[in-house]
């Protein structure tokens, strides 16, 4: 009897342990993700409990990182995927990749129903995209990678980041996210932000996000500002990249808000102090000081006196004595200069430089070693139609013009005088700072025939000289050298002449007498009527003298006077009487 009870109790015994063992075979099945623990660590295995009839055994390697470091000990909990069990011997197939793996098809399915994100890291270029690891192989289209179309998408590459998910579809393997899903989404949360306190004045840090040839643009969270080049910096800015680069974060002013539009203008510069404000105080006129060659242009080159501040030094105002054609002729970018301040227009920004005026005039030493009335000699450097152009000293010329080449000789052009690389001496006759001209003289190193002209050769006197030419309106003469007198063809005879040409030729001797002098002018008019007559009168008052003298004159007398008239004119007949004898020559 006692005995029954036992059996009873062991065969109900035995029942339940039946119940829970089955009841344990039915909670883990193969096909599921389950929790085991870690029970031994072997060299290339790890035993993993799941609760179920038998352990199972696992590679070392899924437990590894790529160091080859066990990540788990006895004791962990991990959870492995059932593979299968063996019905015949017990054991059973477990893994742990496959574990994350369909972990990680779960939290993509879990992302795409929410909308959620999930993490990864671009490890590749694939044809169209990116590859992603988000624990499965993912593609990432290019134009999903950012906000903008990326042209470059090396870029991207190993960059650690979230994800939305497009489309996936776990029985092939295939997983397409979004990057760009997830910074829009981030960018609108951003921009309710920003625009709270988005307006005209207020200064907010941004990030440039792009570079162009006119500015940049500046992401203020969720909202890009345009900085255009021109408000970067109260200098010369040669391109935006100079100032800021792709990343850089950055102080900025908000200028101009439209909110319809949803445009943002930004400015840099106007955060600092205007350094025009003070230029005129800072740099007064005449003041020297140095700066740097920044930029060339045609007309002149720019200087940087501090930064913000330019002047511009104009090719004319580079050189005392050279003709600049271009600035690169004297400087280079990059030169330290010194200038002197010429000129300060606040109201437009321009500061005008002289590099010349740093250096002594060299035009003021003319004047000081070269006074007027001085000596130099030179040698011809140029010749032009209006005179030759001499050096004086180093780059400084002096111009000889061609009235002050010689005091009577008529010079067609200079060259007949002197050709280019004669030495010349000359005179200075006058220096022009202010327009940088000297004047010279080669003639004055001689005597001016003309001074004294009128006592050398008074009115009334008669001259003897050669005939030069010969024109229609009377012929010229040389009375001595580079002195020349003009006989008017009315002049010329007592009686009417036409054509000279037929009776006077250059070459031949003539006598004239001096009728007036122009010492202004240079000019002497000289008469062979007026010397006929002057000699008609002599013979008169010789007449009359003797006659006082005498009384009367004797037969022999007058005979004598015949003779010697007959002489004085050959040509006319013998016996003919004459006008001298009947007439006192006032009549013509």
């Amino acid at each position: 009897m006692n005995s029954e009870p036992k059996m009873s109790a062991s065969s109900g015994g035995d029942d339940e342990f039946r119940r829970l063992f089955e009841e344990s075979l039915r909670s883990v099945r193969p096909g599921e993700v389950v929790k085991g623990r870690v029970v031994e660590i072997s060299r290339d295995q790890v035993t993993v409990d799941i609760g179920y009839k038998s352990e199972g055994q696992i590679s070392i390697r899924e437990f590894s990182d790529r160091g080859g470091t066990v990540l788990v000990d006895v004791g962990d909990e991990v959870d492995v995927y059932f593979e299968s069990d063996d019905g015949e011997t017990g054991g059973i197939v477990l893994s742990r990749s496959k574990a994350e793996q369909a972990k990680v098809w779960s939290e993509i399915e879990k992302a795409y129903q929410n909308e959620g994100i999930i993490e990864g890291v671009i490890v590749g270029k694939v044809k169209g995209g990116l590859k992603v690891d988000v624990g499965v192989p993912a593609f990432l289209p290019g134009s999903h990678a950012d906000i903008r179309p990326a042209r470059n998408l090396d870029r991207f590459l190993n960059q650690r980041g979230e994800f939305s998910v497009l489309k996936f579809n776990r029985a092939r393997g295939n997983v397409v996210v979004s990057r760009r899903q997830v910074m829009e989404k981030e960018r609108a949360q951003l921009k309710q932000e920003t625009l709270k306190v988005l307006e005209e004045g207020i200064i907010l840090e941004g990030v440039v996000k792009n570079i162009t040839d006119y500015g940049a643009f500046v992401d203020l969270g969720g909202i890009d500002g345009l900085l255009h080049v021109t408000d970067m910096s109260w200098g010369r800015v040669n391109k935006p990249s100079d100032i800021v680069g792709v990343g850089d974060k950055c102080r900025v002013v908000v200028l101009k808000y439209d909110p319809d539009r949803g445009r943002v203008s930004l400015g840099m510069k106007q955060i600092m102090p205007d350094p025009w404000a003070s230029v005129a105080e800072r740099y007064p006129v005449g003041s020297r000081i140095s700066g740097k060659v920044v930029s060339l242009a045609d007309y002149g080159a720019f200087v940087e006196l501090e930064p913000g501040i330019e002047g511009l030094v104009h090719v004319s105002e580079m050189s005392w004595t050279k003709r600049v054609t271009h600035p690169s002729k004297v400087v280079e970018v990059g030169n330290e200069v010194g200038v002197v301040v010429l000129d300060v227009d606040t109201a437009n920004r321009r500061i005008s430089l002289g590099l010349k005026q740093a250096e002594p005039n060299p035009w003021e030493l003319v004047r000081v070693n070269h006074p007027i009335g001085s000596r130099i000699k030179g040698v011809v450097k140029n010749i032009t139609d209006f005179g030759v152009f001499i050096g004086i000293d180093d780059g400084i010329d002096g111009l000889v013009h061609i009235s002050d080449l010689h005091w009577t000789k008529k010079v067609r052009h200079p060259s007949d005088i002197l050709q280019k690389g004669d030495e010349v001496e000359a005179v200075v006759l006058g220096i022009d700072v202010d327009n940088e001209r000297v004047s010279l003289g080669v003639k004055q190193l001689a005597d001016d025939p003309w001074s004294g002209i009128e006592a050398r050769y008074p009115v009334g006197q008669r001259v003897t000289g050669t005939i030069t030419s010969v024109t229609d309106f009377g012929v010229f003469v040389e009375i001595e050298e580079g002195i020349e007198g003009l006989i008017h063809v009315s002049q010329l005879s007592t009686e009417r002449i036409d054509r000279p040409q037929e009776e006077f030729h250059p070459g031949d001797k003539i006598e004239a007498e001096v009728t007036s002098i122009d010492t202004k002018d240079r000019k002497i008019a000289l008469s062979v009527k007026a010397l006929r007559k002057s000699e008609e009168r002599d013979e008169i008052n010789s007449y009359l003298e003797k006659e006082r003298e005498g009384g009367r004159f004797s037969f022999e007398d007058i005979l004598k006077s015949d003779l010697r008239l007959d002489r004085d004119e050959p040509t006319r007949a013998s016996g003919q009487p004459r006008t001298s004898d009947v007439d006192d020559g006032s009549s013509n």
